[in-house]
This record gives structure tokens, C-alpha cells and sequence, in this order.
């Protein structure tokens, strides 16, 4: 039986490639909809001899009846879309999952690999897939090649099949998948229709490519149609070509001999996007969660909590850990001074307690007070107790390399 999680990740991900599918086929239309430029059924009958004028105009730096190709035009770069399949990791070691008094979840380490203490929440499914949520953001893996991921403003859709969406609120990126797809920003907008053929705006800058050979382009001041066949016209300000693709064109209204027009290049594809896979972490992180190892203002382990401190060390002693770091955390309430030694004093004491129980894995203690807060100790200048609740904690870190 699919579970509703599950179902609720497919469907969710067949709407977006549905929505895709549809974008897809506008856009294919509008490519197909002018196979090529519009050019004039018929030319003026041209003189027996349409010697060059010797003093014809010319457009600076082409020969006569010649004017500038309709330029080709860049894809923006796309690796935007490479960064969902790194977002996060979702994998924790089963063994360290089932501990009374303890959340696992998968550490987040920065460029470095040193652990990003208080990285937010992790819910894991057992399938490859499950969810995160962190201070910057969330991330969800559904474990079948696709994933969202939603970071400092930033959305990736990757819908696993080679398409996906990115939106970080300038540059909106749709990839279809099969070649095609669509940029924009605050003045660019590309469309690849993965036949060869594309538009392009920027400001006042239009280029039609058909993909055929044929093409236009105009920014206000020139225009260029490129028919495909050697002909093509150009108009500005100070000459207007009509180049019949035959050997002769009209340079304002004169007869001259002119080489035909070179074809538009085609444009090449949008490349697919990688399939997100379980990716493994940099490590686990332990956190204790308030109130079971600590009396308030204390850093004596109380006895009560000697079977969690048990089974961690078997946990670690199963594993064979080999290097493992123990970090204390508090809230703002106290003076930075006193919120630092009784950090420190509690990972130490953690630290003691599991060398106590035989553990063998090497354990650095080290104690950060009030400065790695998870959760806000006020909102909005008012007291946050439940914030203050899970700044109170002590975390293990385990690097990935047990």
C-alpha cells in the first residue's frame, strides 16, 4: 500500500511535469507557428547588368548587398539547477535513530566539512526519501530521482526525469527535459524550443531563430530578415538592403551585384538535468534533547539519565566510532561568560561520562554558549520559552566515516 506521503510526493511531482508538458507545447507552438521569415512572393525584374554604383552605400566593414548576420545568442549559464542535487543529504545511521532522550538527524556541513551546529529537523522515511527542515529553509528527497528544495529564497523543483524549475526571485529557469526550455530575468528572456529554433529579448533586442537557416533580429534602430536562402533585407536609419540571394540586390533602390546571405546557424538544446540520488551526509549529529542529562543551571548528569548515556556509549562502541565531538549550547538567559563555562562544562561532562563507560572513540568537548542558536529565544522583543527549550541541548557530532 503507497503510503500518503508518498502518494501526495507523486502526485505532486506529476502536476509539475504536467504543468511542464503544457508550458512545453505553448512554447513548441509558438516556434512552429512562423516556419520562416516572410519573405516577398516575387522581386523586381533586375537590368541586364547590375554593376556595382561606385559610390553605393555600404554597412561599415561588409561588402556591398552584405549586412551583419542575425546574431546568435548565449543560454545563460545553467548549473542553478545542478545545485538541487546537493542540497541535502538524508541518511542517518539506523543504529542511531533509536535512542530514548536523543534526536539523530543528518549533520549539514559547510564548504570545509565542519558541522553547521543546530542545522533544523530531518524526517526520514526509510525509502530513500524524507524531508528537512533547517533555519534556511526546507529541503524534500522523494527518494525516486526527484526533490524539492527551498533555501535562503531560493526554489528548485527537479522532477527527476531530466526537467525541473528554478526560481530565486530574479532569474526563473524552466527546463522541459527534451531539449527545450526557458530563461528570464529582470530584462533577458531565452526560449530554446529543441529543434534548433529560439527567441531571444533583451530590452529592445529581439532575434527570431527558425531554425531552418532563416532568422530576424531588431533593436529599435536596425532591422535584419534573413530568409534562409541567400535573400534577406536590412533596413536602419542610413541604408536599407534587399538581397535577392541570387547575386543581385537594391541598396536604396540601386541595382548593385551582391553575394548571397550566409544561413542562420541553429541553436542548440537545453541539457537535461540530473536525477537527484540519496546522497550521504557528512555525519550524524546527537542532540539531547532539554532536561534529560541536566538539571536547570547544572552540569551534573543527573542519575536518571545514566540508561541514556548507556545506550549511547554501546551505540558507539558498536559502531566503532573512531572520532566523535560533543558540543554544549545554551540560551541568552545569563551573562556570555557564564552561558560559555556552563556550556563547556556540560559537553566535558558528557565527554567524562562516556569515557567512564568504556567508550573508546576519541571525544573532544568544547562549549559554545548562547552563540549557535536553533530556534529564536524572543519574537518580536517578547520571551520565546519553547525557543529557549531547544537552544538548551548538547549535541554529538559523528563524522560520516564511522
Amino acid at each position: 500500500m503507497t503510503s500518503p506521503r508518498i502518494a501526495e510526493s507523486v502526485g505532486r511531482r506529476h502536476r509539475g511535469l504536467a504543468l511542464g508538458l503544457m508550458a512545453s507545447v505553448l512554447l513548441t507552438g509558438c516556434a512552429a507557428a512562423p516556419v520562416s521569415a516572410s519573405k516577398p512572393s516575387a522581386k523586381p525584374t533586375a537590368p541586364a547588368s547590375a554593376d556595382p554604383v561606385a559610390d553605393v552605400s555600404t554597412v561599415p566593414g561588409y561588402d556591398v548587398g552584405q549586412f551583419p548576420p542575425v546574431p546568435m545568442f548565449v543560454l545563460p549559464d545553467l548549473s542553478l539547477l545542478d545545485s538541487s542535487a546537493s542540497a541535502f543529504a538524508i541518511e542517518v545511521n539506523e543504529a542511531l535513530s533509536d535512542i530514548p532522550g536523543v534526536i539523530a538527524s543528518p549533520a549539514h556541513c559547510d564548504a570545509d566539512g565542519s558541522v553547521i551546529s543546530g542545522n533544523g529537523t530531518a524526517l526520514l522515511y526509510g525509502d530513500g526519501s524524507g524531508s528537512f527542515t533547517g533555519p534556511d529553509g526546507t529541503v524534500q528527497n522523494f527518494g525516486d530521482g526527484s526533490g524539492n528544495s527551498t533555501i535562503n529564497g531560493v526554489t528548485i523543483q527537479n522532477f527527476g526525469d531530466g526537467s525541473g524549475n528554478y526560481s530565486d526571485g530574479t532569474v526563473t529557469i524552466q527546463n522541459f527535459g527534451d531539449g527545450s526550455g526557458t530563461y528570464a530575468d529582470a530584462t533577458k528572456t531565452v526560449q530554446i524550443f529543441g529543434d534548433g529554433s529560439g527567441n531571444y529579448t533583451d530590452g529592445t533586442v529581439t532575434i527570431q531563430n527558425y531554425g531552418d537557416g532563416s532568422g530576424n533580429y531588431e533593436d529599435g534602430e536596425v532591422t535584419i530578415q534573413n530568409y534562409g536562402d541567400g535573400s534577406g533585407n536590412y533596413r536602419s536609419d542610413d541604408i536599407t538592403i534587399q538581397n535577392y540571394g541570387d547575386g543581385t540586390a537594391k541598396v536604396d533602390g540601386e541595382w548593385v551585384d551582391a553575394e548571397p546571405l550566409p544561413v542562420v546557424p541553429t541553436l542548440g538544446v537545453f541539457p537535461p538535468l540530473g536525477t537527484l540520488a540519496p546522497l550521504e551526509s557528512c555525519g550524524t549529529t546527537l542532540t539531547f534533547q532539554d532536561g534529560v542529562l541536566f538539571d536547570f543551571d547544572k552540569s551534573d548528569i543527573r542519575s536518571d539519565a545514566e540508561v541514556t548515556l548507556d545506550a549511547v556509549a554501546e551505540v558507539l562502541t558498536s559502531l566503532a566510532v573512531a572520532q566523535a565531538s560533543v558540543s554544549g549550547h545554551t540560551d541568552s538567559i545569563g551573562s556570555d561568560s557564564y552561558n560559555l563555562s556552563l556550556s563547556e562544562d556540560r559537553a566535558n561532562a558528557v565527554v567524562t561520562g562516556l569515557e567512564d563507560r568504556g567508550v573508546r572513540t576519541v571525544l573532544t568537548g568544547e562549549g559554545y554558549g548562547e552563540t549557535r542558536p536553533v530556534a529564536a529565544n524572543e519574537i518580536d522583543g517578547a520571551d520565546n520559552p519553547a525557543g529557549r527549550q531547544l537552544n538548551r541541548r548538547v549535541e554529538i557530532f559523528i563524522p560520516a566515516t564511522l
